[in-house]
């Protein structure tokens, strides 16, 4: 089949068309959109986030990206209109959801892991989309949440397929997609990676979108601080002696002295996951207020989503965090007790020679 040639039609599943409509159908009958994502975006939360405003901007739509933190630097690339983006603290931030019709939040439904946007919800229309595990504390709202998909860019993906789009899509629209599904897979070797991931990135790339290029702007456009940072973070690296658990640990100190944020922590995690044997990989962070983020990622079956959810957070069986109140040293040995209980429970033996 050649490149001029239109590539068979990728159907919706089917438990998704109705709720995916129901979004559409506010999309349409809204003016002013704004839309947001969990705390320190990924390339899932932000690769989606362009890919609507890219859409709907050419659909007449006024779209503002208001996001708890700042919008992360390693994703600007990808958005058309900069002016969109409404960082927290600048003084567009008091009145950025005031005059908004429809606000949608992209790769999460917890209203906790939206920070300071939630308070802006209570009167306005909201539309979720969503690939993480239900929590408690749903926001309420047109929600669309499936964990089959693998990334909240696939169900973007869906969103887009029942509008109509005519493809070949424009360019920022497949690139934020083929982004989001390519980060949150980890370009394509993580647990989640379907048959239909492939297929939906291979229909991107039909469509024009460059791999090389993508690659290039997430993961080949790595600052010097940053690897600072892994340097530092690699002196830390322990395991455990019984288990299958290696972690990390990050303070305020090395963090300051590199000159990094939290938009340059991408991948330390799985440089713990890397390591022979392990089945849990945790990155334990130091945060400004004191607090400690946990960063958990599983090899096998290892379910850290249930690590996670002890401590207030959520997210996948095999990639989970939490932001936990207490420092470093309260914090680590209490989540390693309760990632040690996990393996026990599900029958994990000790680990491969490292």
């Amino acid at each position: 089949m050649s490149n001029d040639e239109a590539l068979p039609q990728i159907p919706v599943p089917e438990p998704r068309i109705a709720g995916l409509a129901g979004i559409l159908e506010a999309i349409y009958a809204a003016n002013n959109i704004a839309l947001t994502t969990h705390v320190n975006a990924d390339g899932d939360g932000a690769g989606c986030e362009s890919a609507i405003a890219a859409w709907l901007s050419r659909a007449g739509k006024r779209i503002v990206i208001v996001n708890p933190t700042p919008f992360p630097a390693l994703y600007r690339h990808l958005i058309e209109d900069p002016a969109q983006i409404v960082d927290p603290g600048t003084a567009r931030t008091p009145g950025a959801l005031r005059e908004v019709d429809l606000i949608i939040v992209l790769d999460t439904s917890e209203k906790s892991r939206i920070g300071r946007v939630a308070a802006g919800l209570s009167d306005k229309v909201v539309a979720v989309i969503d690939h993480h595990l239900p929590s408690e504390e749903l926001i309420e709202g047109i929600v669309v949440q499936d964990e089959s998909a693998c990334a909240t860019g696939e169900l973007v993906f869906d969103l887009l397929t029942i509008a109509g789009l005519e493809k070949p899509w424009p360019a920022p629209v497949a690139r934020g997609v083929y982004t989001s599904i390519l980060t949150d897979t980890g370009s394509f070797r993580f647990a989640n990676t379907t048959v239909r991931a492939h297929w939906i990135a291979g229909d991107l790339i039909h469509q024009g979108v460059d791999p090389e290029a993508v690659y290039r702007d997430v993961y080949a456009s790595v600052p010097l601080r940053r690897l600072r940072l892994m340097e530092k973070a690699l002196g830390t690296l322990q395991v455990d002696e019984d288990l299958p658990i290696t972690w990390i640990t990050l303070d305020r100190a090395a963090m300051e002295a590199t000159g990094t944020t939290s938009d340059d922590l991408d991948g330390i995690v799985e440089q713990a996951r890397s390591v022979q044997g392990t089945e849990v990989a945790i990155l334990f962070r130091e945060t400004a207020d004191g607090s400690t983020k946990i960063s958990l990622r599983s090899s096998g079956e290892a379910n850290v989503n249930r690590v996670a959810r002890r401590f207030g957070g959520g997210g996948h069986r095999k990639a989970s965090g939490a932001l936990v109140a207490g420092r470093l040293d309260e914090v680590v040995p209490k989540v390693l007790a309760a990632a040690r209980e996990v393996l026990r429970e599900d029958g994990s033996g000790a680990p491969e020679a490292r």
